[in-house]
């Protein structure tokens, strides 16, 4: 197996340790570690794929995100250490937050132990001593992919560690820190005219459905696994939830198979080209694998080579932007068989 396109990537993601998460009020060990990059990595080169180093992109993440959710991913860690609370735990963990019932004008809090609840949206996307570095590592990968392909290459994929794809342009939560898919379209959409982004990780994309919102020059479409039979993200990402035509979710009923998964990409691909996408980005989580421990869904690695075939047949250019994807064993091989799909859709 052959793979041509350019993967870009930066061993600054190593630096991000979570040291687990908290989940029903439980510490877990987690499972968006770095050995998932690491196998992805030597997947990728294994099938002859050339790596690219992410080059640093200062004002993009700017361009995203609120400029006090910056502030704060920037200096969360420095801060939890100021206040000596890093000797009794070692991770940013949100405990208090100020939801709509409490205050409809919350204020920034005094205290480092509250002020991860103005930003967090849950209290599984622990922050270290290197989150916020690998972050914007993620970030710069997505953006050089982006720039490939602006410069002509047909595709590329960035190799994003931490996942950004929950994250809005004032929170974060679900593993993700800083939105790289949306940085990739953002720099898309401004050398490009309209881009699409297309979301096949398991879980909903709700952080490109909410900075792209009302932005008829970027396009989001989700498919993934019905919130309302009880899957993160639980509040949103039903069908109805249209964004004034500029968004598509397609949720999909736990245990869904290669065949209605692969409609599902089929139809947002479509979607997209009904809607005048230039060109697209793909926020490429792999758990919707059959053996994902954080899905339901049961696709093969048949399905994610004719997901990616369906991608590369729309004729235009394509950026993959790494998202969900956990079990270790087969992470790697199912990445490729997503790319290979996408280069062989293109003709190649």
């Amino acid at each position: 197996m052959l793979l041509s396109m350019p993967v870009v990537w930066s061993t600054r993601h190593r630096l991000h340790e979570p040291g687990g998460e908290v989940w029903i009020g439980l510490r877990t060990p987690g499972t968006e570690v770095a050995e998932r990059a690491e196998r992805i990595r030597e997947a990728v080169v294994a099938a002859g794929a050339p790596l690219v180093d992410a080059q640093a992109h200062g004002d993009d993440v700017t361009r995203l995100h609120d400029p006090d959710l910056l502030d704060y991913l920037a200096n969360a860690w420095a801060d939890w250490e100021h206040a000596g609370l890093a000797t009794e735990q070692d991770r940013v963990v949100p405990y208090v937050f100020p939801h709509p019932g409490l205050t409809t004008a919350p204020r920034h809090a005094a205290a480092a132990t509250a002020r991860a609840g103005n930003f967090a949206f849950d209290t599984m996307t622990l922050i270290g001593p290197g989150t916020w570095e690998a972050a914007r590592a993620a970030v710069d990968a997505a953006v050089t992919a982006a720039d490939l392909v602006l410069g002509g290459a047909p595709s590329a994929y960035a190799l994003c560690r931490p996942p950004g794809h929950h994250v809005t342009s004032t929170c974060f939560g679900g593993s993700c820190y800083l939105n790289n898919a949306a940085a990739a379209a953002l720099r898309l959409r401004d050398g490009h005219g309209i881009v699409a982004i297309l979301d096949v990780d398991a879980h909903h994309g709700n952080g490109a459905q909410s900075i792209f919102d009302g932005d008829a020059r970027v396009l989001t479409a989700s498919v993934h696994v019905d919130p309302g039979a009880g899957w993160f993200p639980h509040f949103l990402g039903f069908a109805e939830e249209g964004g004034g035509g500029s968004n598509r979710n397609v949720p999909l009923v736990p245990g869904a198979t290669d065949g209605a998964w692969v409609e599902a990409v089929e139809g947002i691909v479509s979607w997209a080209l009904d809607g005048d996408a230039t060109a697209l980005v793909v926020a490429l989580g792999v758990d919707a694998a059959k053996a994902d421990p954080e899905s339901p869904l049961d696709v093969t690695t048949a399905g994610f080579r004719a997901a990616g075939r369906a991608i590369g047949a729309a004729g235009l250019p394509v950026v993959a932007v790494q998202e969900g994807g956990y079990d270790l064993e087969t992470i790697g091989g199912l990445v490729v068989e997503t790319l290979v799909g996408i280069e062989e859709g293109m003709g190649g």
